[in-house]
């Protein structure tokens, strides 16, 4: 109850008024985290408390342009309303990036658009933030990205953009609160205890199945494998992403609450359960895996075979529910 309580106090802290001294707001919002277990900002880290949408009102913009963060945001938690467009499964934006992307140690996702473009060693090339977000449709929702400057495109940009108000353009501080940092690894993963962790910590929410939970066609939480969840592409199949996820934010509302073994052990069971095929797919899993081992593979169980079965783990073609492999947008930049 405290913990979950924390936690409130947290979402408290990140959207409290503006009218508050900076100082003192950062200090509530520091003390809430570390409250909930998570590490203190260094010295040198760069802490930005993210703007919620209840502040674009008062906000000094266009109103032309306050109408398209609206519509930025309304996407980000809404994704589904793009399903069978440009998502292909149960996933929303927020699913992985918690607090409307405003969270803490759950990638939020205003650094994105401080720190690009830049180069990313995914696809080997320097990304825009519309590249970025195109590879979250195209991986972690199994789909079809909207349109490079597409009224949708320009709308999630541009809340993104809003979400890092006040942030210098690559700053030169680390970020703090970043990504999903994973805790040390263990010496040895256990599928078995991490069947049963999920099945005590998890299953309640997304299924001891891991098909998660749909009520009239709405995803009310997401699922963790299968042909709703993200395809072997997404960053959240390499198991260190998993497990800092997982520690860091699971069970909802009660971050830090597993162990560091718990954490890693789930996200070993999770990341060896099957998903649609990666839009990269060559037709050989072994060439894939081969392919795109050496810059994301080697992290995730991408043709592995599998501790509890021998199942050869991404050795098939199944899209899910789209009709397509890979969608147009993923395609190589260079500039000779």
């Amino acid at each position: 109850m405290m913990r979950k309580l924390s936690y409130l106090a947290l979402t408290a802290a990140i959207g409290c008024s503006a009218m508050a001294h900076a100082d003192e707001r950062t200090e509530q919002f520091i003390q809430s985290l570390t409250e909930l277990g998570f590490p203190a900002p260094k010295a040198n880290e760069l802490v930005h408390i993210p703007p919620g949408i209840d502040k674009l009102e008062e906000a000094e913009i266009h109103p032309e342009l306050k109408r398209v963060i609206r519509r930025g945001h309304d996407l980000f938690i809404n994704t589904q309303q793009l399903r069978g467009k440009n998502v292909f499964n149960g996933m929303q934006c927020s699913s992985c990036h918690l607090g409307d992307g405003r969270m803490p140690f759950s990638a939020p996702t205003w650094p994105a658009a401080v720190t690009l473009p830049d180069f990313r060693g995914k696809n080997g090339h320097v990304n825009s933030l519309e590249e970025r977000i195109a590879g979250c449709f195209s991986f972690s929702m199994n789909g079809k990205p909207p349109e490079y400057g597409s009224d949708d495109m320009l709308a999630l940009t541009a809340y993104h953009r809003w979400m890092a108000s006040g942030v210098p353009m690559y700053p030169k501080q680390p970020i703090y609160g970043r990504g999903y940092p994973a805790p040390e690894r263990p010496k040895e993963l256990s599928y078995a205890r991490g069947k049963d962790a999920f099945e005590q910590n998890c299953a309640i929410c997304h299924g001891a199945d891991g098909s998660g939970l749909q009520r009239d066609g709405k995803t009310i939480f997401p699922a963790t494998w299968g042909d709703l969840s993200n395809n072997w592409g997404a960053g959240i199949v390499r198991v260190f992403t998993a497990a800092g996820f997982i520690k860091n934010n699971m069970p909802l509302g009660q971050p830090n609450s597993l162990s560091d073994q718990e954490a890693w052990d789930i996200a070993y069971y999770i990341s060896s359960q099957e998903r649609p095929q990666d839009p990269r797919y060559t037709g050989d899993v072994a060439d894939t895996l081969e392919r795109y081992g050496p810059t994301f593979h080697r992290h995730s169980m991408y043709g592995q075979k599998r501790e509890s079965d021998g199942h050869l783990l991404g050795d098939h073609a199944n899209t899910g529910e789209k009709g397509f492999l890979k969608p147009d947008t993923l395609r190589p930049r260079t500039f000779e």
